[in-house]
């Protein structure tokens, strides 16, 4: 069996080979992005697996199908970048990634911590011998508020991390986990936005819950509040978080992940000319932190989601059960 492996960076090259030589499959590995100009790698290939800068639309989909491809794995949690109807309309089956949520969680209470304690700004000031406190004076945990909006694996692992710091702890989810209850009070959305100091979020993106956090929702909150996004950047409209900041309606923020980030994130930049103008204007505030979509990025993730995206193919095409499965 063949598989082209797209977009592979060089930390995912030992599972790679790994995995090639335990499933006995053939692999062509390119660091390129899926494209319709380069979908031409996939002839002769039952399986593409892909991370997730390329947008897998309907055209892209319908050029592999005809060169043979039946299987389609992301080695990415989030599957948003996939037009996964019209793969299932064309006979394509797809598969996502898992991994444990240890390393988001910690993540996110990370970023908590640093907007907690203004140290974007202390880093700054330290580079150049000011070690002055003004403007520094931080908050602490056992006094605030904090609002988790999804209370999936990742979200759950966050509640646990925080349970530890004597914060309160509230949450908002279509569906109730009982692992959590005995950690947070579910409330409803309105309520989650007018009572928390700090709000997370931790959703797959949906149509449903695109741009959840807009100007309307920030409205609601607490002033100063603090917003956290490791989950999917377009959660939250770039625009209203930008007015958010200028107003000071928002205290801080603490972004892996951000609307527009597509084309930026993973690459070096440093002598090119771009044109996000929102992306880089909130970049460069204060009390904005925004890392490179790499929460998840840990060595114990890295191999998950490598064994996904090339066990998932196998998988789904010897029958056997995939746990990662999207479209069935």
């Amino acid at each position: 069996m063949k598989i082209v492996v797209y977009e592979a960076r060089q930390d995912e090259r030992t599972e790679l080979d790994c995995q090639s030589r335990e499933l006995g499959v053939e692999l062509t590995v390119t660091s390129e992005v899926p494209t319709l100009e380069n979908a031409g790698l996939a002839e002769g290939c039952l399986g593409i697996s892909i991370l997730g800068q390329g947008r897998i639309d309907a055209a892209l989909l319908d050029a592999w199908r005809a060169m043979g491809v039946e299987y389609l794995s992301t080695r990415t949690v989030g599957y948003d970048h996939i037009d996964l109807a019209h793969a299932k309309a064309v006979g394509i089956r797809v598969c996502n990634a898992s991994y444990a949520p240890n390393g988001v969680a910690d993540f996110t209470v990370m970023l908590l911590l640093m907007c907690l304690r203004h140290y974007k700004q202390a880093m700054w000031r330290g580079q150049v011998n000011d070690f002055s406190l003004q403007g520094l004076q931080g908050r602490e945990m056992k006094d605030l508020t904090v609002g988790i909006i999804g209370t999936g694996k990742i979200g759950t692992q966050v509640i646990r991390n925080l349970s530890g710091f004597g914060c309160r702890i509230i949450a908002f989810d279509k569906y109730e986990n009982p692992a959590v209850k005995q950690l947070v009070t579910y409330v409803d959305f309105e309520t989650l936005l007018a009572q928390a100091d700090v709000i997370s979020l931790h959703m797959p993106l949906l149509d449903s819950n695109r741009h959840i956090i807009d100007r309307e929702a920030i409205a609601k909150m607490k002033d100063g509040v603090v917003i956290l996004n490791c989950s999917r950047g377009e959660l939250a409209d770039i625009e209203a978080l930008v007015e958010g900041i200028e107003s000071e309606k928002i205290g801080a923020l603490g972004m892996d992940t951000c609307e527009g980030d597509e084309g930026i994130i993973h690459e070096d930049h440093r002598t090119d000319i771009l044109p996000n103008r929102n992306w880089f204007y909130l970049h460069q505030f204060r009390n904005v932190i925004m890392t490179q979509h790499m929460a998840f990025y840990t060595d114990a993730a890295v191999t998950s989601m490598v064994r996904c995206g090339i066990r998932g193919i196998w998988e789904m095409a010897h029958g056997e059960r995939c746990e990662t499965e999207l479209n069935k």
